[in-house]
């Protein structure tokens, strides 16, 4: 048996409950982790909340919070190469087997090894705020010298887009709360704070012909408002982003990814910014965080505190 948070119906944080339930078998393409870290990051409390009901309304509740984690190898299924027992990887899990937990089961084409000089707590950053920091500038595929404004530059998502950006020599400007200036500005990034006055207007006023290409993590009326500043335009979380002229993210979720950015990490090119860590039994108050907007940088369940 093994301690999981998850919920016993869709809705807000009531719906909540730490629980006990026996380690999951993997099937034929999973392998069965104990977990030492997981990432709290936006996407849990979305389908938790039943806002994304063709990823889990069709699953059995409870659900176990979670997408992302890293931890060893206790299991692998017959049809997955490249991995073993013992193994030290981080990956994405099934939906609704989630990673709020000691034990879970993730995909395994879509979970790596880790290097051994990466601590658990990064290597649980790299699945959702790495790799799509990695395939928004794939896709993207902008020259070096190209002007890039993120909108919402401060969470994990964002932060990490910034410093491969400028690792390949884009030229970055982010929106962000007044809060996160100093640790937008770590990054090398020009920090533009929306609190301050029209944005839209002081986004003009520092680049009068705009940038090459606009990053949204924000969506809704922020999307909308900043989407005429690009060129080009990505959304991480707003498929609407189409009906502006813009493309949703091309999530690739494979092995490759995750090498790649664990290699970042390694050279020091990528710091998650981990500002907070907490203990299993506290990742109800990382999650809660998370969804009030307010949470700084990645925030992170260690196991091992």
């Amino acid at each position: 048996m093994s301690k999981a948070l998850g919920y016993k119906a869709f809705g807000e944080a009531d719906v909540q409950t730490f629980f006990e339930r026996p380690d999951p078998v993997p099937g034929p393409a999973e392998v069965l982790i104990r977990v030492e870290a997981a990432g709290v990051n936006p996407l849990d409390h979305k389908l938790r909340s039943g806002h994304a009901p063709a990823l889990n309304g069709h699953l059995p509740f409870p659900q176990v919070l979670g997408m992302e984690a890293a931890g060893t190898v206790l299991a692998v299924g017959d049809d997955v190469t490249g991995l073993a027992v013992g193994d030290r990887v981080t990956g994405f899990a099934l939906t609704g087997a989630g990673t709020y937990a000691e034990t879970t089961v993730l995909l395994g084409t879509s979970t790596a090894r880790i290097p051994d000089a990466l601590p658990a707590t990064w290597a649980a950053t790299i699945p959702v705020a790495g790799t799509t920091a990695l395939d928004v500038l794939d896709q993207l595929d902008l020259p070096a010298g190209s002007s890039l404004l993120v909108n919402g530059i401060g969470g994990g998502v964002g932060i990490a887009l910034a410093q491969v950006a400028l690792d390949r020599g884009l030229v970055v400007t982010g929106t962000a709360s007044t809060a996160k200036r100093e640790l937008v500005t770590s990054t090398g990034a020009t920090f533009v704070d929306y609190t301050e006055g029209d944005v839209v207007e002081r986004l003009r006023a520092h680049a009068p012909d705009g940038f090459d290409a606009v990053v949204d993590n924000v969506g809704g009326d922020s999307l909308r408002a900043l989407a005429p500043l690009g060129k080009k335009l990505v959304s991480v979380g707003d498929p609407s982003v189409a009906e502006l002229g813009g493309a949703f993210v091309e999530r690739r979720l494979d092995r490759a990814g995750l090498e790649r950015v664990a290699e970042l990490m390694v050279a020091g090119k990528l710091d998650p910014h981990i500002t907070q860590t907490y203990p299993l039994d506290r990742a109800d108050e990382a999650l809660a965080l998370v969804e009030s907007l307010h949470a700084k940088g990645k925030l992170v369940i260690d196991l091992g505190l």
